[in-house]
């Protein structure tokens, strides 16, 4: 039972970390969620919103960073 408990500590404090990092991304002033391929579209009552472009820009970073990572480790 302690292992889990370690286990969520160790998920909670990942949580705080990629919390603080998206709050200091948003007041860099990226404009990560504006890129020019996120879709949005706006009906009557409804909005809705697929961050393809910021998908992709993530994806290849995070990426690169593991990438890096792993070559490190080695």
């Amino acid at each position: 039972m302690t292992d889990f408990g370690k286990l969520l500590v160790l998920i909670g404090g990942l949580l705080v970390l990629a919390g603080v990092a998206v709050m200091l991304i948003a007041r860099s002033g990226l404009p990560l969620g504006k890129l020019p391929g996120d879709i949005t579209y706006r009906g009557k009552n409804t909005i809705v919103y697929f961050p393809l472009a910021t998908s992709i820009l993530l994806s290849v970073v995070l990426s690169l960073v593991l990438y890096g990572i792993s070559r490190f480790r080695k």
